[in-house]
């Protein structure tokens, strides 16, 4: 059994630009198209450029990296991405095609519903943060090709799809297709204000809540299908949507869903299953992208006062996320490679930093003996981290607000996390009153404050200071409780020891590359 040393970061700056870096290191040399699967386990390659996915993950995650976290993104890359989605949206139809495995057809025209999501995820960080003018024509005619080929309650009409030369490849699950769309309609419609993208949101919405997300919650694995991501990442959208409409029916959906069914697919640390069919043969797998989707729409579940949600998100980034990045690339043998191929080339370093589907306890599943890291896995995780930066720390009307308890500095105060340092500090730079999310575990009654003689109004789960100093410290000494935990999962049970909202320990039953010391 390996004990990896060097995975439980904790700094989330960090691990966006580790990150950052990896996927801007993946494009086939040929035509510059990412790279969508990386395999490290038996063997270590990389494959299948895939210009109708990719490059929309690619670009949410490194322009808001640019925006949110400060970080330098190589230009080139970018454009590179640029270049992808451009190509995807080249075929008869301007909706995102590809041309099959390995980019076999010369012209994108294989249309797979499923990517509908990310290329708008492309085209909206491109008029977001590069103001282009061609990705803002194509996305208003992909709206229009949708309002023309998808019917409300029937799905596509596939017959006239393919009149037009497009070879269509259905879907199993309208949750699996264009319901993921939701969320990336929001972004745009945020960015553009363009009505006809709002109004496809909300009849997707209502398609959604009809006959998938009940008031009751539940997971009905007939309907929505057993693709995990698909599940969790239309539930994130409809949280965004929810939130941009100020709709709290739909929040009550939404948080009926985080409450009851997504408890198939997911444990207390935020591991969730690649696949969520409840007899899948691969029990441990789980999918990065779907723990990142259930942290968003945790933050935005927060942000409505559920002040529980937070915790969540927090256990859920200490204890699976953060850990479970690629760090250690030690163990991944170099290919035999005579022919010199790019797609066998420096695997282990390009691939560092990633994202994949580990296990609730290491990068390797138990039973399995292949192992992935694909692309895409890693811009989804990299998008959620960014909303992380963004709602961990912020400020508004009511004053600034520390909801995440990690080391973070924005224009208006610093945060030096309890994990990092002796006790939780907070500097703020602007006057304003202050709120900050006590865990659950505290013990308020032996809480320890100075840099200050105001005595904190608690409500909502948070400690209110109505006039806090400016450029001095408020500290917060709290002891960090060990709790111990059962998880049970599809065909064993996990013990797992907290200190906080961090693992102390966690049983591998015999895995290798584990993340944490061993009950």
């Amino acid at each position: 059994m390996t004990r990896l040393s060097d995975v439980n970061t904790t700094n989330i700056l960090d691990a966006i630009e580790l990150a950052s870096n990896a996927m801007c290191s993946m494009f086939d040399p040929t035509d510059g198209t990412p790279y969508f699967r990386v395999a490290v386990k038996p063997d270590a390659y990389l494959g299948m450029p895939l210009e109708s996915h990719v490059p929309g993950r690619h670009l949410n995650a490194l322009l808001n990296a640019e925006d949110v976290a400060g970080i330098k993104i190589d230009e080139e890359s970018v454009s590179k991405h640029e270049t992808a989605t451009y190509l995807s949206y080249s075929g008869p139809l301007a909706l995102p095609l590809e041309r099959g495995n390995d980019g076999e057809y010369d012209t994108p025209t294989i249309f797979v519903p499923h990517h509908i999501r990310e290329g708008f995820h492309a085209l909206t960080a491109l008029v977001k943060y590069r103001g282009s003018s061609r990705a803002q024509e194509i996305a208003e005619a992909s709206i229009d090709t949708i309002f023309k080929y998808w019917v409300p309650q029937r799905d596509w009409d596939y017959k006239a799809i393919d009149k037009t030369g497009v070879v269509s490849t259905k879907e199993s699950s309208y949750i699996s297709g264009v319901a993921r769309t939701i969320g990336p309609l929001v972004k745009y419609y945020r960015v553009t204000g363009y009505g006809p993208a709002l109004a496809l949101a909300l009849i997707l919405k209502e398609e959604a809540i009809g006959d998938y997300y009940t008031q009751h919650g539940g997971n009905d694995q007939d309907r929505f299908g057993t693709h995990a991501h698909s599940i969790t990442c239309t539930m994130s959208s409809l949280a965004q949507l929810a939130d941009l409409t100020s709709d709290s029916s739909l929040m009550d959906r939404v948080k009926a869903f985080y409450d009851n069914g997504l408890w198939d697919m997911r444990d207390e640390v935020g591991w969730s299953r690649e696949s969520s069919a409840l007899d899948s043969n691969k029990p441990d797998e789980g999918e990065m992208n779907n723990t990142g989707d259930i942290i968003e729409t945790a933050l935005i579940l927060g942000r409505w006062g559920y002040t529980e949600y937070f915790h969540d998100a927090e256990r859920m980034l200490r204890c699976h996320l953060l850990p479970s990045q690629l760090r250690d690339i030690s163990w991944i043998e170099t290919p035999n490679n005579p022919e010199e191929l790019d797609t066998l080339h420096n695997v282990a370093r390009r691939v560092q930093g990633s994202w994949g589907f580990p296990a609730p306890f290491g990068h390797e599943p138990l039973e399995q003996k292949w192992m992935r890291f694909n692309t895409d896995v890693v811009g989804g995780t990299v998008g959620s981290l960014c909303e992380v930066l963004r709602e961990g720390v912020r400020t508004d009307t009511a004053g600034h607000w520390v909801n995440l308890l990690f080391d973070h500095e924005t224009e208006n105060l610093v945060v030096k996390s309890p994990y990092t340092n002796p006790a939780l500090t907070i500097v703020l730079k602007q006057p304003g009153p202050l709120f900050v999310r006590i865990p659950p575990w505290v013990n308020l009654d032996s809480l320890v404050i100075k840099g200050t003689e105001e005595y904190p109004i608690r409500s909502n789960g948070y400690l209110f200071f109505a006039t806090p100093p400016v450029n001095q410290p408020i500290t917060l000494a709290f002891e960090m409780p060990l709790e111990e935990l059962t998880m049970g999962h599809l065909t064993r049970d996990i013990q797992v020891r907290f200190r906080g909202d961090t693992v102390d320990a966690m049983e591998n039953h015999g895995a290798n590359l584990t993340f944490f010391d061993s009950i």
